[in-house]
This record gives structure tokens, sequence and C-alpha cells, in this order.
């Protein structure tokens, strides 16, 4: 079998069921990102297997995904999008069996931060203007991510006796009060003012798309991602004070388990223990 061309249409025997399971998304509550991942692994299963999802067999599905070359958590990504989109296929009659359940687990990567180098994250924002200065930092010295960026309006700007916060509207619809620094929210309010009230103006919603924010902020730094600009901050802000609680909040998770992931613990933190230990 091909891999997923994407140029080619969608099977009709497929397109009222991958309809029917974006609303059931749709209905859950599940974010605009969430769904355009989820929905463009079901494309890529229906193009690559063809025919109606009826047909499709444990063989045929392990068949296709054990040709891919993706990285393990991008494995673990679709797989996830798999068992859901059968799931509903299942429950709302659709197909008859669940070929899913012969997927096997693949364990997660192994928890490291990554963040980008502070020469080459300063090089980046000293070269950036306009709104991709306004991506690099929000994401390098406040954490945002890149669909939080993307719906940065005038409105969420605060102001109180310490200075200036952001109302960040995160995932799931929780929103969270992230301080910017004075640098930082002069940069936001004028990018707002610039831009009619949003921070990046553009076609969805009156902002732009989170896919597109990420990729201004991939073009600045080259060789390094906007979610690593996320790591770059919650090691130094965790190098600063020690509090994963207060980097946890920053950041909008849910467990410090994930926040760990994203910390990269400073080398006189690393050195202090061993001489403890001594």
């Amino acid at each position: 079998m091909s891999d997923d061309p994407r140029s080619l249409p969608i099977p009709d025997g497929w397109a009222e069921a991958l309809a029917s399971w974006e609303d059931l998304l749709r209905a859950g509550g599940a974010t605009g990102p969430t769904i355009a991942t989820r929905t463009d692994h079901g494309r890529r299963v229906a193009r690559a297997l063809g025919g109606t999802p009826a047909a499709v067999t444990a063989a045929d599905l392990l068949a296709w995904v054990g040709g891919q070359s993706w990285a393990r958590e991008t494995r673990r990504s679709v797989y996830a999008s798999l068992r859901s989109l059968w799931r509903h296929l299942l429950a709302a009659g659709f197909v008859e069996s669940d070929p899913t359940t012969a997927l096997p687990k693949v364990r997660p990567a192994p928890a490291h931060a990554r963040p980008i180098g502070e020469r080459a994250y300063r090089r980046a924002v000293a070269a950036a203007t306009g709104r991709v200065a306004l991506i690099l930092r929000l994401a390098g010295e406040a954490g945002l991510r890149r669909e939080e960026i993307a719906k940065v309006h005038a409105s969420d700007l605060l102001e109180d006796l310490a200075g200036r916060s952001l109302v960040v509207h995160g995932k799931g619809g929780k929103d969270r009060v992230v301080p910017l620094s004075d640098d930082v929210a002069r940069l936001v309010a004028r990018e707002c003012l610039a831009g009619g009230g949003w921070a990046l103006p553009g076609g969805v919603d009156g902002h732009l798309s989170a896919r597109y924010v990420g990729k201004l902020a991939a073009d600045a730094l080259a060789s390094a991602t906007l979610h690593q600009l996320r790591h770059r901050f919650a090691t130094v802000a965790y190098g600063g004070t020690r509090d994963l609680l207060a980097v946890q909040l920053l950041l909008g998770h849910t467990s410090p388990a994930t926040t760990q992931r994203y910390v990269r613990p400073p080398d006189d933190a690393l050195r202090a223990a061993m001489l403890a230990a001594c």
C-alpha cells in the first residue's frame, strides 16, 4: 500500500464516517488543534486503505502502520486517533468490529527537556521584528503554546500592582493568568494596537492559526521549534526559583510530572546534590 498521498480525495466510503467522528470530537469539546490533528490522522488512514471502514481488517491496519517511519510520539498520537475513530464507528454502527484492538502499545519516549540554547534564542529574538518577535518572546519568556499565542487579544492584557499580566486561553478551555515582563507587555500592547485588538490578526476567528504561528517561529529559529522555547522558559523559570509548582501553573499543566519533562535541572543543582552525598 502507498503512503498517505494527501493530494488524493477522501474515498466516498469514508466521508460520512469521518464527518460523524468530527462531529463527536466537536461535541466533546476538543480544541481546534486537537480536532485538526485527529481528523488528519483519520484522513490518512482513509486514503491509504480506501474502500470503507467496515472493510478494514486488523491485518490491513497493522500492515499500514507498520510501514510508516514515524517518530515514537507521532506513532502514539496516530494510534490514539485511530482508537478514538473506531470506538466511535463501532458505537455509531458504521462497523461491526474494531481492528485497532490489534495495535500494540507504544511506550512514551523517555522524559527529557530540550530547551533551545540560550545563544540561539537570543540571536533569534535580536533578529526578529514585529509579530515574529512577539511569538518568540511569548513562548520563550512567558511559556505560551502556539495556540495560546495565536489567541492573544488586547482584552487579555491586565494591569495589577505588580505589573502587567496576560489571561491565557489554554487547552480544554482552561484560562490562566501569566505575569509578563514590562518589555514583553509593551510588545503585546503594541502589536494588539497595530492589529486592531488581536496581537496576530488573521483568518481564523480573527487571528492567525496555531499552525502558522508555529511555522513563523520555526522559520525564525532555523534549527529549533517553538515548543523548545517553552522548554527554555520552564528551565530558566525553575532555575531561578526551584519552584516546580509555580512553573507548572505558569505552563498550564495539570500534573507536575508533565512539567518535569520540560525542565532541565540546572548544573549547579546537580553539583550541589553530588556534594551533599560526599
